[in-house]
């Protein structure tokens, strides 16, 4: 991806600025661990970590530096993730340089969602689209997006021959559904509310275990009625934190949308407060939640994307009175504390597990994803609205 002059040359200068104001000794300014013990950056004291000042600026620098190290295709679902968390921090910063960047990426892709119609991963940017719509108010910046999602309300594709459902694995559940839902608001149409309602209930009939009350990766995690199947080596069931953090996400991204009289919003909303609930006992002392949630051995680095999405959901619960703020706060504390432990001086968030249906062993302080940004991103916008 590249930006263009105009918008490079500003992003130079605003790291310059940036640059200045995290020097050591500035507020919100990184002071390393030993690195060889811990591979973390020591986060700012908890008066400046939770400063409106320092999240807002932190959240810029994070922006630019991973707009000036782009990943993957711009209509990825990675940078859908990514996107939706620039989206927050303009939202939250004001900041003319990343609308900048977020109308650019629109002129890039033509405003156009990947190419796969009924696959969920490429209507993820279509979030992006529809928040600049809002801005902008252009058509063009949402009638592909709207041909697209049409185009799987009545066209079968190869995600339903294949795996009997379209949406067929949990990270789905944040890819499409805000999407649909959106649309539905700012078309006033429910008929897309329902077809999210329809599509929702299949992934959680499949992969949402009641009794744990997380989600499976898919449906080569789950067991069969005698207990067999993949697990962990202590023997649990394998749910991936990143994977749940998504759901979480989605789930928020969701309720936000869908009307407070919709029928079934309650269904989302018992959903959401069970997920939350598990989470927080599975909360590491580091504040961060680890790649396999019920095995934190298997990979007992702290998971940044996952971290970051379960940090931002649970700080919307408590920002909408869903979520007891007596209970929810000091996870939500521990949460952000630890993300920032996880942000290099440049801005470049650290330990993100990498793409694939499960985690590698050597992902580290040097493991980047434009997704691990996003969240961060997502977790900020949040955390910064919570009065402490």
């Amino acid at each position: 991806m590249r930006q263009p002059v105009s918008i490079l040359l500003r992003s130079l200068f605003s790291i310059a600025c940036l640059t200045t104001a995290l020097a050591p000794g500035a507020a919100g300014a990184g002071r390393a661990n030993d690195p060889v013990k811990t591979g973390r950056h020591a986060a700012p004291s908890a008066d400046k970590v939770f400063s409106k000042a320092y999240i807002k600026s932190t959240m810029v620098k994070v922006t630019q530096w991973q707009l000036n190290n782009p990943k993957h295709a711009p209509t990825d679902w990675t940078n859908g993730a990514f996107y939706a968390g620039v989206v927050a921090a303009y939202q939250t910063t004001k900041s003319p340089l990343i609308l900048d960047s977020l109308m650019a990426l629109g002129q890039r892709t033509g405003w156009k969602p990947g190419r796969r119609y009924d696959h969920a991963d490429d209507i993820a940017i279509s979030q992006t689209y529809i928040d600049l719509y809002r801005l902008k108010k252009d058509k063009a910046m949402i009638q592909p997006t709207i041909d697209t999602v049409q185009r799987m309300r009545t066209v079968p594709g190869r995600e339903v021959r294949k795996n009997g459902i379209i949406w067929w694995w949990c990270d789905a559940l944040f890819m499409a559904p805000p999407t649909l839902v959106k649309l539905g608001v700012t078309l006033n149409d429910p008929a897309y509310f329902q077809t999210n309602d329809l599509l929702f209930r299949e992934t959680y009939e499949r992969l949402y275990n009641k009794t744990e009350h997380l989600y499976a990766r898919d449906a080569n995690y789950l067991v069969n009625a005698q207990g067999e199947g993949k697990k962990e080596s202590n023997g649990k069931l394998i749910f991936w934190s990143r994977g749940n953090g998504w759901v979480m996400g989605g789930l928020v991204r969701l309720l936000s949308e869908l009307p407070k009289n919709h029928a079934t919003r309650d269904f989302y909303l018992t959903n959401y407060k069970e997920m939350a609930e598990r989470v927080v006992s599975l909360q590491q002392a580091d504040g961060l939640w680890r790649a396999s949630l019920l095995d934190p051995e298997a990979y007992p680095g702290g998971e940044g994307s996952g971290s970051g999405f379960f940090c931002y959901a649970l700080a919307w619960g408590i920002n909408q009175g869903i979520l007891d703020k007596a209970t929810y706060q000091p996870v939500v504390r521990k949460a952000w504390e630890g993300l920032n432990t996880l942000v290099s001086a440049e801005g470049r968030v650290g330990w993100v597990q990498p793409i694939g249906a499960d985690p590698r062993r050597n992902f580290s302080a040097e493991s980047w994803e434009v997704y691990g940004t996003g969240a961060y991103l997502l977790a900020g916008s949040e955390v910064i609205k919570i009065k402490w």
